[in-house]
């Protein structure tokens, strides 16, 4: 037999892994579809018409390379955010973002915070270039502002992994806090500050989430994506605002081609439709409120959220929240869980349309009796 190819020593080390196991590929095991797809947190409302439209004309001239640049949307992005369009790399949804961020800063050996349970996709970047992942746990199903802190100083990481709002949990922390964790951070250290949800997190509500540092301080870098309010998830097109030597060093790693022309005309047509986004929050706000009274009217407890799920405590452990889970696949109800303790107690369920919601109302009564009986 050929031998192989010849793995880099860290490849070969790397265990198989597969962060996430698509709707997709449970439709084809099961030999079904799902009736409600409510566990990806994707936005079943959809993009803007105004972005499908830009999405459509753009693709007439999808034969030529996407602008390399970005330079439309960096603009647009820039002026939306006040800052410069040297602040602003767009890439390929934070996913590819932080696989180049990752790549830039973390060596074989080098170590980075985070928090267990918290967005696995970025813990795949740093065992995929050699990182050392030191993580602390939650605190009341948040993640642990100051634990992170005394981490970052403990350990001095390359990178401090912060998602506010959270995924899986939806909680969230004010400015204030987040401008301690920056402050407390250790020279050389860099807060990744994963913003994906933030749309659904209006500041008249909440208060602001993100402290007022000036984009040059060089101990801050925050993602931005479309696939989450503005509904753009299949387009894979996200953002990063940060200092600008720091932005400028993506262009040494990064797929300059990655990201379409369909994806840029469509995110920048998004961006200018504020009436939609504003309409889809509204949408969102409904769902969260209808998925917390399915959760009353079935005993269980609904956490607070900020994003376009909710995790629903099913008064347990992980067991029996997986039971839940697994009841409700079953009934052809997509959801997903948080996959470390005690988080795992909850199912985290996406906000869909009435009919999404109406068929999990139907199914969790079910679900939970046949969980239950299981357990004996």
């Amino acid at each position: 037999m050929r031998p192989g190819p010849r793995f880099t020593p860290l490849v070969a080390s790397l265990p198989a892994s597969v962060p996430f196991v698509g709707p997709e590929a449970q439709e084809r095991a099961r030999g079904r579809p799902f009736r409600a797809r409510i566990g990806a947190n994707e936005n079943v409302f959809g993009p803007s018409p105004a972005a499908i439209r830009a999405m459509e004309r753009a693709a007439r001239d999808v034969w030529m390379y996407g602008d390399p640049e970005n330079h439309d949307l960096r603009h647009a992005l820039a002026a939306r955010h006040g800052v410069r369009p040297e602040n602003i790399v767009v890439g390929e949804g934070i996913d590819g973002l932080l696989g180049y961020l990752v790549r830039l800063l973390v060596a074989e050996g080098d170590v980075v915070v985070t928090s267990r349970g918290a967005y696995p996709t970025f813990n795949y970047h740093v065992t995929g270039f050699g990182g050392r992942l030191e993580m602390v746990p939650y605190r009341d199903d948040r993640e642990d502002i100051e634990a992170l802190a005394e981490a970052a100083r403990r350990h001095r990481p390359k990178l401090v992994y912060l998602a506010n709002p959270d995924n899986p949990m939806g909680t969230w922390h004010g400015a204030g806090a987040v401008a301690r964790l920056v402050e407390a951070l250790p020279e050389g250290t860099l807060l990744v500050l994963d913003e994906a949800y933030a749309e659904f997190a209006p500041e008249t509500r909440f208060g602001p989430l993100t402290p007022t540092l000036d984009i040059e301080d060089p101990r801050l870098i925050r993602m931005r994506t479309f696939s989450k309010a503005y509904g753009m998830a299949g387009a894979r097109i996200g953002y990063a605002l940060g200092a600008r030597p720091l932005i400028a060093a993506f262009d040494k790693v990064r797929n300059h081609f990655g990201v379409g022309r369909i994806a840029q005309a469509g995110a920048l047509a998004a961006l200018e439709d504020r009436a939609w986004l504003e309409e889809v929050v509204q949408k969102v706000d409904e769902g969260r409120a209808r998925l917390a009274a399915i959760a009353r009217d079935n005993g269980l407890a609904a956490l607070p959220s900020a994003t376009n799920f909710v995790a629903i405590d099913c008064g347990a452990d992980g067991a029996f929240a997986r039971a839940v889970l697994e009841e409700l696949v079953a009934r052809d109800i997509f959801v997903r869980m948080p996959f470390a303790p005690p988080q795992d107690r909850c199912i985290r369920v996406s906000v869909g349309r009435p009919e999404d919601l109406d068929a999990f109302a139907a199914a969790l009564p079910e679900a939970l009796a046949a969980a239950r009986a299981r357990a004996g």
